[in-house]
């Protein structure tokens, strides 16, 4: 289907639902995601030890989501910005202790899931949300074990 832009207000007085297997991207590589192949899906990631890197947020961009579901344990995973943006938000680890970690707005670029202590096992979600420009909101739960630490990282 073609990309449809609209230059008003759009009102759908019952909702419009995305679904269907073209609202689910599975990624088992290394990848750069863009806003017209991404934004607004389900991202399965099967990368274990990968990275997978936001794409840099623009104004007529914001408020899109990106949608991360870990379909296979993590060992050494990555969701990254382009060095620029930064995150805000926060994410609960779940482990032998469950915590909330809240990240550094001024410099935390890089989500780092360990499997463990960083969370990252089949089964977490993490939600982005392009916020402003250099910023995107971060929200989710991590499955790790172990006593659990911060998944946010510097680049």
């Amino acid at each position: 289907m073609a990309k449809s832009t609209f230059s008003g207000p759009v009102v759908s007085n019952n909702g419009f639902i995305g679904a269907g297997a073209g609202n689910i991207v599975a990624l088992t590589v290394e990848t750069t995601l863009t806003f017209d192949d991404h934004a607004g899906k389900l991202i399965q990631i099967d990368d274990a030890d990968g990275a997978v890197t936001l794409p840099s947020i623009k104004t007529t961009e914001l408020g899109a989501q990106y949608r991360f579901f870990i379909g296979t344990d993590s060992t050494d995973l990555d969701i990254k910005t382009d060095g620029t943006d930064k995150f805000s938000g926060s994410l609960s680890v779940a482990g032998t202790t469950t915590a909330a970690f809240a990240s550094d707005v001024s410099s935390n670029d890089v989500i780092s899931m360990n499997g463990s202590t960083t969370g990252g096992d089949k089964g977490s979600y993490v939600e982005i949300t392009a916020m402003a420009t250099n910023e995107y909101l971060v929200q989710g739960v991590l499955i790790g074990s172990g006593s659990v630490a911060t998944p946010f990282a510097d680049s």
